[in-house]
């Protein structure tokens, strides 16, 4: 499919941008491929570059700014930190983690207690260490501490989180990775069934796939697992670093699952509205798991993080944002679904809330990577979610009218890219 037509929007990269990304491909470390342009500011769902051009944000920096560019509130919690203290160690106690603890543990309605780090990997590596840890403390020998994970999860880059990613692209050239991981089809309740045994110590599981697909957990999938880990004694883990914090319309994505109770959740991204913070919330059973010295993080529950993150878990419990993400929510579904009327781009358009993946069709698979470039330069920020699939992911707060207008930049780029 054919890219380079009469641009519209976008205008020429100037001298200043091409000289920037030049120097940024001479001195980062190649393992990115960020698009050609320099992002300067941002003001709700929109987007500015050093060259003037605007765009409206329908990634939100991978589900990170789930309340827009220069929030108010943020931004002010952000100053008034900032004025008092950056950051002391968990060698004390400062406010804004001990307060943020409280209330996340208060939102969750399961958990007892909180653990904060800096990113989503570390809150799933604290995860993966306290699952082994609590099935250590009941007496299990090593062989008897396997985590079932699934098909075309993702649960970050590190050594062992990557090993828990199900996905082997992700994971050539890293080993010999480390051992104790099964992997499972997602959706499969016959294999996940057949696989749980009493060498199971947990399950961990994104209750909706993001970067393999945005795939839901159909239902009665999440309840299952519920039933499978008690049979064996084993803690359920939920991965919400990139469905959870409110964008799929609840707090949690698991919640769409009526009378399901995990008894770990992670937590990143939408946490800091765009400030680093990952954090791992545990119930009951495993509330004492972790004792004195036997896990850490240097930033974790720095006060600027978690100052910003109390007013993330505030305004996520607003009935405003809940019902602006339903209705928003509807109104991008029924374009996307139009647009698919006129092009037959999509094999199927699925997820919940504002976490939207739309499948490409027949000769378009494999190509979403160009799609997403083809897209920006009309002034539209998507992303991908493999080379199948259009993740799309606007603000919680997105308004009627920039919905309106990304939708309109999108049609206008598949127009141009399918010579319509």
């Amino acid at each position: 499919m054919p890219t380079k037509k009469p641009n519209t929007h976008i205008k020429k990269p100037s001298a200043k941008t091409q000289k920037l990304v030049a120097i940024g491909k001479q001195y980062y470390v190649p393992n990115y491929k960020p698009r050609e342009a320099i992002m300067d500011r941002g003001k709700g769902a929109r987007i500015w570059d050093i060259d003037g051009n605007d765009y409206i944000d329908f990634g939100a920096g991978i589900a990170v700014n789930g309340f827009g560019h220069q929030d108010p509130d943020l931004v002010k919690a952000l100053i008034t930190q900032a004025k008092k203290i950056w950051h002391t160690s968990n060698v004390f106690y400062t406010e804004p983690p001990v307060k943020l603890a409280e209330e996340l543990v208060k939102a969750s309605k399961f958990a007892k207690r909180a653990f904060f780090c800096s990113t989503g990997a570390e809150a799933n590596e604290a995860a993966i260490k306290l699952v082994r840890k609590y099935a250590a403390d009941k007496g299990r020998p090593p062989e008897k501490r396997e985590i079932i994970t699934f098909e075309g999860s993702f649960h970050g880059r590190t050594l062992t989180t990557v090993t828990a990613t199900a996905q082997p692209k992700y994971q050539v050239g890293f080993e010999p990775l480390p051992a104790g991981f099964t992997y499972c089809p997602f959706n499969n309740e016959e294999a996940i069934t057949r696989l749980v045994s009493e060498k199971t110590c947990a399950i961990l599981v994104e209750p909706i796939q993001g970067e393999g697909g945005i795939t839901p957990a159909k239902p009665g999938f999440l309840k299952l697992l519920r039933k499978l880990c008690d049979d064996v004694g084993a803690l359920l883990v939920f991965d919400e670093i990139q469905c959870g914090m409110g964008r799929t319309g609840k707090f949690f994505a698991y919640q769409h699952e009526a009378g399901v109770i995990p008894d770990v959740v992670t937590l990143a991204k939408g946490l800091g509205g765009g400030f680093p913070i990952g954090a791992m919330l545990v119930g009951e059973k495993a509330e004492q798991t972790f004792q004195f010295g036997s896990h850490g993080s240097t930033f974790g529950g720095n006060p600027m993080a978690t100052a910003i993150a109390r007013v993330v878990v505030r305004k996520l419990q607003s009935k405003e944002l809940e019902s602006n993400i339903e209705v928003r929510a509807k109104e991008l579904r029924e374009a996307l679904v139009k647009l698919n009327h006129e092009y037959n781009i999509f094999k199927e358009i699925r997820g919940r809330g504002l976490m939207i993946g739309a499948e490409l069709n027949g000769p378009l698979k494999g190509k979403a990577g160009e799609i997403i470039e083809a897209v920006r330069q009309h002034g539209l920020l998507i992303l991908q979610a493999g080379p199948d699939v259009l993740r799309i992911m606007p603000p919680l707060t997105v308004t009627k009218a920039e919905i309106a207008e990304g939708v309109k930049r999108l049609n206008k780029s598949l127009e141009v890219y399918l010579e319509v």
